[in-house]
């Protein structure tokens, strides 16, 4: 008997509430995610900040955006901008997510939303206080595949979750002394980086941990580059997190139930499918909207412009409290490694 597949609950890409978009830090996610705003829905990116004004004015022609300005200050107040995205490195992130908060905006901060728990917790007070909707980049999780297996996880069809399985890795040359990835003053390192999404994947798949335990390599600048975390979480089920900063790995993350299994058959980060195993039936769900690799990023943008209209301030499926724990884990894992931590934020 075929499966049948709960429908993905995802706001259409066009024809619902839309919103007027400064990006802040125009580098490459930023490029990206400009690129599939405009190509892929109605949402539009209208101002472009950058210290160099260079650079801005060249994101903005590059993507037929009207303003350019040459400071966050600037950009985060012009009064024609309704969000902000926030791309520059994540160290900066705080800080610049703070600026905008400050002139009444709502933000979409890059994940991690900062490097470090308390950081994040600081940047969720500012947003409540302020009444402005914050929310981590966290595109995975605004998907449509990914919202059919959380669909799949609350309506109980997997049985009791028992052990999920993902690993994220990407390498990077150390021999680049110019790669970001390697110097800890810039944030560098697998966990922050890649890890963030297989950190956030164990807690989406078997709640929050209750115990971990991680292992890995860290770099003789001091920046982990790889890793492998064992967690248990609520209910008693267990995740293994793997990345890496040195060696790439496939992304075929894994949730295994009492009654049914998920296995994705493609790179779960990106726009995936994925099978559901039952015994010895298996139903493949493909991904039926033929975007790939980061235009995935839009589906993010138009769940913020959805909650923005229906007067929300804070994400109903990837909260300011997700962020947060996904930060403890982010923190747990490091001090682990002894990977030193950072306090981003300006004096």
């Amino acid at each position: 008997m075929t499966f049948a597949f709960p429908a993905a609950q995802v706001e259409p890409l066009r024809g619902g509430p839309v919103l007027r978009w400064g990006v802040l830090g125009p580098g490459v996610i930023a490029n990206d995610f400009t690129s599939t705003l405009h190509a892929d829905s109605d949402q539009r990116v209208v101002a472009v900040g950058s210290r160099s004004a260079d650079r801005a004015a060249a994101f903005a022609a590059r993507h037929g955006i009207p303003t350019a300005h040459g400071s966050y200050e600037a950009l985060v107040g012009d009064p024609d901008v309704d969000v902000v995205y926030v791309a520059s490195p994540h160290p900066q992130h705080l800080d610049h997510a703070l600026l905008a908060i400050a002139a009444g905006k709502h933000v979409l901060v890059e994940k991690p939303m900062t490097t470090s728990a308390a950081d994040t917790r600081r940047l969720a007070t500012a947003a409540r206080d302020a009444g402005v909707l914050a929310m981590e980049a966290m595109w995975t999780r605004y998907l449509p595949g990914t919202t059919v297996i959380a669909r799949l996880l609350a309506d109980g069809v997997l049985g009791d979750v028992q052990l999920a399985t993902v690993d994220v890795g990407w390498p990077h040359d150390p021999a680049d002394t110019t790669d970001r990835m390697f110097d800890p003053a810039a944030g560098g390192g697998a966990l922050l980086d890649a890890g963030v999404y297989g950190h956030w994947f164990a807690r989406f798949a078997t709640g929050a941990p209750v115990t971990s335990r991680t292992t890995g390599a860290v770099s003789h600048r001091g920046v982990d580059l790889q890793s492998v975390t064992v967690s248990t979480g609520t209910g008693g089920a267990q995740a293994v997190v793997t990345t890496s900063i040195t060696a790439w790995t496939p992304g075929l993350a894994m949730i295994a139930g009492t009654a049914a299994t998920v296995k994705y058959t493609d790179h779960f980060v990106f726009p995936a499918s994925f099978t559901v195993h039952r015994g010895g039936d298996a139903d493949r769900w493909s991904e039926p909207n033929g975007l790939r690799g980061r235009q995935g990023l839009v589906w993010q943008a138009a769940a913020l412009a959805r909650y923005v209209a229906d007067g929300r301030t804070d994400s109903p499926v990837h909260s300011l409290d997700d962020a947060i724990g996904v930060a403890e884990a982010l923190d747990a894992a490091r001090a682990a490694l002894d990977v030193p931590q950072q306090d981003t934020s300006a004096p």
